[in-house]
């Protein structure tokens, strides 16, 4: 859903949205090689384009480059939640509440739209794409536009960890259930409210990933 931006504007544009589908759909798993000849040859382009859409994904977080291991899908691990995670809930309420504020409870048709795409979705990627457009619907209206550029840059990350955050527990029910009561809550104009609920489904989320994994 986030990556449909109509046609791609180019091959490295191509190949980016490509790649970046894959990883959150989970076709590309984490620590999966990512290597320029083979997405070259697969794509149908040359390698340049392919060099520099993994440039773009390695700055968005989605994969890690290593001038000794090549470039990888990168690996889902409680350091990597822990340092999103603490980020989002330190700025997604508060964007929340301005929002709100903002838009005195008109404005949310999007966040419905894509909670309901979630819940249709057919898998975690799908899943995840449409959980990202959520997310993103509660904070856009804050009306401060290097905040939204903060935590868009954090999506891909998000994004990627939800997806395999639910491929160890289907906690989606319970998740589903959360965003409905945060959108009742910001629809509903009560700002400081949706903005607790918000930072509980983020610090759960967190939490339980970490329990998963046994705090390592």
């Amino acid at each position: 859903m986030m990556y449909d931006a109509g046609p791609p504007r180019s091959r490295t544009e191509f190949v980016l949205n490509a790649i970046r589908a894959g990883i959150v759909n989970g076709d590309l798993p984490p620590g999966r090689p990512l290597v320029e000849a083979e997405l070259a040859a697969g794509f149908g382009v040359s390698k340049t384009p392919v060099r520099e859409a993994l440039k773009l994904l390695g700055g968005s977080g989605l994969v890690t480059i290593s001038d000794y291991k090549g470039v990888s899908v990168r690996e889902v691990d409680v350091e990597l939640v822990r340092s999103v995670y603490d980020v989002r809930v330190l700025l997604e309420p508060e964007a929340l509440r301005r929002s709100v504020d903002g838009q005195a409870g008109e404005g949310w048709e999007s966040a419905r739209e894509a909670l309901e795409e979630a819940e249709k979705a057919g898998s975690p990627g799908a899943r995840s794409l449409a959980n990202r457009a959520f997310h993103r619907a509660l904070y856009v209206g804050c009306r401060n536009p290097l905040l939204v550029e903060v935590l868009d840059g954090l999506s891909d990350r998000t994004a990627l960890i939800s997806t395999v955050g639910w491929g160890q527990s289907d906690t989606w029910a319970s998740e589903a259930q959360e965003h409905r009561m945060i959108l009742d809550a910001a629809e509903r104009g009560h700002g400081l409210i949706a903005a607790d609920l918000l930072r509980e489904h983020i610090e759960r989320f967190a939490r339980a990933f970490e329990e998963r994994c046994g705090g390592r």
